[in-house]
């Protein structure tokens, strides 16, 4: 009996399949996810004959596994070895996103520039010609014997082809055009995605050897395709930064083999993407002196503190009701610290424009920002200047207290480092803040939002 064509309906976020569509998906309860797909209904016979007979492997006691033999490859880039957690893995799966033209391709071909030297690498495109490609890599400054560039669409094929080939890392660009003829599905859409992700997987794993997949994002920023994709990779790296600035910033999403609070910082030159290594010192260039409305923070990513900029406008409103907007930091908590300030501390923004901006496009999501942000609003709306040299962390609760926060002796150690002479924090931090004895900073320890705006003054 020949086998019969239908119609399916595919949740893009989970992958959840249905005969019909409906508006939210019973899988995971998103709105408007499902998609229309169209699929070859396999006889059953075909199925069974599908089943994997291959005898599975004997359990083994974990006292008996070893991890000496686990290589890692640096990429030549110390910022990138850091969100990878040491170098890439043998074996391994690396899912790297972005916005389009922020660099994706780039930072594979600057990766071939180093690992070519001792390493056969092999980079299949869908998107670009082997003339586009050598173009870049001229551009670039790579050119080295042992990679070898591959325009292919069939992941079938690009499979066959790695088996024959055997080279020591695989990168695929991209993850959307490549299709496996066995669906009728066009490339992109969530099965194709999927299909083709497995493929690669098995052969990845089956041979040892690491396989970098560049994928495309959405209008909301994440990975275009099913959200299982990044459940059956390694790791899921993502570029983040606004593609007509230089500065560039790769955090881990995810990482079984690292840390996935690490970030690097890069900048965008004509000859490729270079390491910044001192992030706090860029984010900090061009401050203005003796001027309201701006405090520094310290965040805390991964191991890395990083100081960042922030700044706060207070103005008087121009229409009925007063504006609140916010580039950097959320939304959401910028008015629940407005409001700790109004209640709490006599500093009345109801009838005022509020306005909070991140220097150097950076995203400050942790708790320990809120300080840096009253207090750039506090000298905004009272004139008041906060000293160039005074550098201010700790969480704000709904009593206007201020709370503790972790790794403060690296938050003040590393202010100390870029010059910075008087750090606020949390009064509940000073118990065990242990830092070197050569370290000249002068360290307040507040239990209020008023005790820290006191302090600004003394």
């Amino acid at each position: 009996m020949a086998d019969k064509i239908k119609t399916i309906y595919i949740c893009s976020e989970c992958g959840h399949e249905s005969a019909k569509w409906f508006g939210k998906c019973p899988g995971c309860g998103q709105w408007n996810t499902m998609s229309e797909e169209v699929r070859e209904n396999f006889s059953k016979s075909k199925a069974v004959s599908a089943v994997r007979t291959r005898p599975s492997a004997a359990p083994v006691p974990i006292t008996d596994i070893t991890t000496e033999d686990e290589a890692r490859y640096y990429t030549g880039s110390a910022e990138l070895d850091r969100v990878l957690g040491g170098g890439i893995v043998k074996g391994s799966l690396v899912l790297l996103g972005g916005d389009p033209g922020i660099g994706k391709s780039t930072i594979l071909l600057q990766i071939c520039s180093h690992l070519g030297k001792i390493l056969k690498i092999l980079y299949i495109s869908g998107e670009e010609s082997k003339r586009q490609i050598k173009l870049r890599a001229q551009r670039l400054g790579v050119n080295c014997e042992n990679l070898y560039v591959m325009t292919e669409t069939d992941v079938q094929a690009v499979a066959d082809r790695i088996q024959a080939e055997k080279p020591d890392l695989v990168m695929i660009d991209s993850i959307q055009t490549m299709n496996f003829k066995e669906l009728s599905s066009s490339p992109g859409s969530v099965t194709q995605v999927r299909e083709c992700t497995n493929i690669l997987m098995r052969t990845s794993k089956s041979l040892d050897i690491p396989c970098i997949i560049v994928g495309h994002v959405n209008k909301d920023g994440a990975i275009a395709g099913p959200k299982v994709l990044e459940h059956i990779v390694d790791a899921v790296l993502y570029f983040e930064g606004d593609k007509q600035m230089s500065y560039r910033i790769l955090r881990a999403v995810k990482n079984r083999y690292g840390s996935t609070n690490e970030i690097g910082v890069f900048r965008m030159e004509d000859k490729g993407l270079s390491e910044v290594e001192n992030p706090s010192m860029m984010l900090l260039s061009g401050r203005p002196k003796n001027v309201s409305g701006t405090c520094v923070a310290c965040s805390m990513e991964g191991t890395r503190p990083i100081l960042a900029e922030i700044q706060g406008l207070v103005t008087n409103s121009g229409y009925g009701n007063a504006r609140r907007m916010s580039a950097g930091f959320d939304y959401n908590r910028m008015s629940m610290l407005l409001a700790v300030l109004e209640k709490k501390c006599g500093y009345y923004f109801s009838s005022l424009d509020a306005y909070v901006n991140v220097i150097g496009g950076l995203k400050l999501d942790e708790p320990a920002a809120d300080l840096a942000v009253t207090l750039a609003l506090v000298s905004s709306l009272k004139d008041i200047v906060v000293p160039e040299d005074l550098l201010a962390f700790g969480e704000v609760g709904l009593t206007g207290e201020i709370r503790s926060v972790s790794h403060a002796a690296l938050r003040v150690a590393e202010a100390a480092r870029l010059g910075f002479t008087k750090c606020i924090l949390p009064y509940h931090n000073l118990k065990n803040l242990t830092l070197p004895e050569d370290t000249q900073i002068n360290v307040i320890g507040v239990r209020t939002i008023r005790d820290a705006v006191a302090a600004l003054v003394r």
